[in-house]
Order: C-alpha cells, then sequence, then structure tokens
C-alpha cells in the first residue's frame, strides 16, 4: 500500500486482508479483527519469522566483527567449538602417539613430551639420510 507524504505507516487502519495475514500463522482457523476486539497479541505461538526479522535489523547496524563476537557469545556455538577442538586435540595427540612408536629410545616406553618427540624426530631423520648417504 503506497502512502501520501502526509500520512504514516501508523495512521493507517489495517485492511481485512492485513488483519488476516496477522493472525494467520495463529492456526485454528478462526480469523479475528481489531474491529471484533482482537489484538495482536492473541497468537499463542510466536511468530519465527518476526523475530528472525527482527534478530537481523538488530544485527544490521552491528560492525562484523562485534556479530561474530556475539554469535561466538551463545551457548550452542560454545558447545559446538568446544567439539570441534576435542576432536582436533584427539587427532594431534594420535599423531604424535604414532610418531613416538616409530622413535628408538632407551628405554623403550619412556615418556616423552611432545618438544622431545619433535626434536627426537629431526634427530633421528637426520642419522638415517646420514646411514643412506654412507
Amino acid at each position: 500500500m503506497m502512502l501520501n507524504s502526509d500520512q504514516t505507516e501508523i495512521d493507517l487502519q489495517p485492511t481485512h486482508s492485513e488483519t488476516e495475514s496477522v493472525f494467520s500463522d495463529c492456526g485454528g482457523g478462526r480469523t479475528l479483527s481489531i474491529e471484533d476486539g482482537g489484538s495482536l497479541g492473541l497468537c499463542s505461538q510466536p511468530r519465527a519469522a518476526e523475530s528472525g526479522d527482527t534478530v537481523k535489523k538488530d544485527l544490521q547496524h552491528l560492525s562484523r566483527e562485534e556479530r561474530r563476537r556475539r554469535r561466538r557469545a551463545t551457548a550452542k556455538y560454545r558447545t559446538a567449538h568446544a567439539t570441534r577442538e576435542r576432536i582436533r586435540v584427539e587427532a594431534f595427540n594420535m599423531a604424535f602417539a604414532e610418531l613416538r612408536k616409530l622413535l628408538p629410545t632407551l628405554p623403550p616406553d619412556k615418556k616423552l613430551s611432545k618438544i622431545e618427540i619433535l626434536r627426537l624426530a629431526i634427530c633421528y631423520i637426520s642419522y638415517l639420510n646420514h646411514v643412506l648417504d654412507v
């Protein structure tokens, strides 16, 4: 509907079709109009589209960094991130365990830190290169 320059959207009375669209998400098949004493708050089911639009409008004025910060602050995001991090750390530790099995040490079951495993692997690789060169 087009507005005149001196009219605002608030000044306009809703038409029957606009009223029906307001209550169409309520279900039950009964439409209430404002003239019948109905109000916009009678709908028992929340309107997901409206709440989603409101959230989008709220986030539009924020900077990209602030939107990212707010998204990361949700419990759902934190639990998903924690799960991804746990999987990554487990894979990382398994890779170190496999590398540790390939390295000769005395005693063979000696516990080594990650940096010790890396340093020992470097030394062992250079030793093997030396053996191949001779």
